[in-house]
């Protein structure tokens, strides 16, 4: 038992550079080009904060917000490519987005979201249109990482437009 807490225990501290730099050798050995591409680039992301010449340092938060701001990229590669019929591309972009999801929390249904939007509506006294610049920003806070911004919005505005 003691072992195995341990492994637990450092899994768990494991930022996600050391996760990268684990997932990039892993991806080497089996010889998978697609995830390693993928880790490569979450990997220049982390560097280029880290070489950016602000003195911050890097938390969950800010691992998030990298990670979401390369899922949204592959997102909008994938309408993109779809609408230019070039279907191959648009697989491709897919399989990097779940590679990049696997490092995110769990994203939410749009049950879920609107179930969270709705508590957090009931905690303000949210009713109409008029409290959209008090709700959103919570719901967002709330949500962060765990939905993304355009679903949150869409979610609001239909609560707060009492249908």
């Amino acid at each position: 038992m003691g072992k195995s807490f341990f492994w637990l225990a450092f899994f768990i501290d494991m930022n996600l550079k050391e996760k990268i730099n684990n997932d990039l050798k892993d991806a080497m050995r089996a010889k998978d080009k697609v995830r390693l591409e993928t880790v490569r680039s979450i990997r220049a992301l982390i560097l280029e904060f880290e070489k950016s010449g602000k003195d911050e340092e890097m938390t969950s938060e800010k691992e998030i917000a990298l990670l979401t701001s390369a899922a949204k990229k592959r997102k909008e590669s994938i309408e993109q490519f779809e609408k230019a019929g070039r279907t191959e591309l648009a697989e491709k972009e897919k399989t990097e987005l779940k590679i990049i999801q696997s490092y995110l929390p769990k994203q939410l249904s749009r049950e879920e979201i609107e179930t969270e939007v709705g508590k957090l509506a009931a905690e303000i006294g949210a009713t109409g249109k008029k409290d959209f610049p008090k709700l959103m920003p919570l719901a967002v806070k709330t949500l962060k990482g765990q939905a993304g911004g355009k679903e949150i919005k869409e979610i609001v505005e239909h609560i707060l437009s009492g249908n």
